[in-house]
């Protein structure tokens, strides 16, 4: 009789470990997605701000006749809006008549 009662335990031992290793790949693959959405959702944030920085220029140019002056410029003027702690924005203009290079730099967690 003993002979089956060690063989259940040995059986219930295999069961918890395979049901562990199965919800350590369902936690893995969970933890996987969410970073992934994560990463899309800055990827279309980091877009959002190109295009909103490219509309507010263009805007300030037809309207004024010459591209802003500096960053802040559009911000308290255009109205332009963006998470400081997620993104660098490098504004360096060359002359009123000259497109401004931006640089859009993400910043780590």
């Amino acid at each position: 009789m003993a002979r089956f009662q060690y063989g259940e335990k040995k059986h219930v031992y295999r069961k918890f470990v395979l049901s562990f290793c199965v919800f350590l790949l369902i936690v893995g693959v969970f933890y996987q997605q969410i970073f992934s959405l994560s990463s899309g959702t800055r990827k279309r944030q980091r877009e959002s701000l190109e295009n909103a920085l490219t509309r507010s220029i263009t805007y300030c140019y037809t309207v004024e006749g010459a591209y802003p002056e500096s960053l802040e410029y559009l911000k308290e003027h255009y109205g332009l809006f963006y998470d400081e702690d997620l993104f660098f924005v490098d504004y360096r203009i060359t002359g009123s008549n000259i497109l401004p290079d931006i640089t859009i730099i993400e910043k780590g967690d």
